[in-house]
């Protein structure tokens, strides 16, 4: 997959937002084009989460327009949006002992008619996206008692039973263990290369996107101040902007290796 050529898929044409009268987003652009594995990195309270909110249709711009392989979000209808974009929120909660399978399952819903019982082949998408993650063994387990990773896990492989074009990622990682975060992250790269998924992910596993991500999008202040090919934006100057901390970066053996100095 070649980022710079391939069709555009996900675009933000001058989009801003405002909570009441604080704005959050200002006059942000971006595409990541079909296929292509983006993240999206920067300090808590960046805007980060307000724009992948906006990207998945969970929000209304307050200016701009999002767009989806070229037709305005705003017009796409809310059963099409939920068969083509994925949003995987940063954590869940249930009080319900539904199993994992039950769980993923219901990301099969925008398939079905309203009083359809899942197929065999709902279930059959639903065993393959835990399995994905490497979470098959934890199909018939109730999510009421799964670990906060575990239940993630299963948050994710719900969003990847949609089957979308587009899966918009919330930190996804943010309750996983080392292990767990890897294997998340080589998932995003094998699902982009094996079945053209396009991914944007917010992340502060800054070291894990060399291997991952084609294209980063670093934001400030509900800017977007940096783009392009990890190489390009997780450079010293760039990270030091952008967390307002002093940070270093060293490319080795085609690897960038990163720390922050106090």
């Amino acid at each position: 997959m070649d980022p710079e050529t391939d069709a555009v898929l996900v675009e933000a044409r001058a989009v801003g937002f405002a909570y009441a009268t604080t704005p959050v987003i200002n006059e942000v652009s971006l595409t990541v084009p079909r296929g292509a594995v983006g993240a999206l990195i920067g300090a808590n309270g960046s805007g980060k989460s307000t724009l992948i909110r906006l990207l998945a249709g969970l929000l209304t711009p307050s200016s701009g327009e999002v767009f989806i392989d070229g037709v305005p979000l705003a017009t796409i209808p809310l059963r099409e949006r939920a068969k083509r974009i994925a949003y995987v929120p940063q954590s869940t909660s249930t009080v319900f002992p539904f199993t994992a399978l039950e769980v993923v399952l219901t990301g099969r819903s925008p398939y079905s008619g309203r009083f359809r019982f899942e197929s065999h082949d709902d279930k059959q998408i639903a065993l393959a996206a835990l399995d994905v993650l490497d979470a098959a063994h934890l199909a018939d387990r109730p999510v009421t008692e799964l670990s906060g990773g575990e239940r993630q896990l299963v948050t994710v492989a719900r969003a990847l039973a949609q089957e979308p074009d587009v899966m918009l990622l919330d930190e996804p990682a943010s309750a996983l263990d080392l292990k767990h975060r890897t294997q998340l992250a080589r998932a995003l790269r094998r699902l982009s290369d094996e079945r053209g998924i396009t991914a944007l992910t917010i992340t502060h596993d800054l070291m894990l996107l060399d291997s991952v991500a084609d294209l980063i999008f670093a934001m400030k202040c509900g800017r977007i101040v940096a783009a392009g090919a990890p190489e390009i934006v997780l450079v010293e100057n760039v990270l030091s902007d952008v967390y307002d901390a002093r940070v270093r970066s060293e490319r080795r053996r085609e690897r960038t290796f990163i720390w922050s100095e106090l």
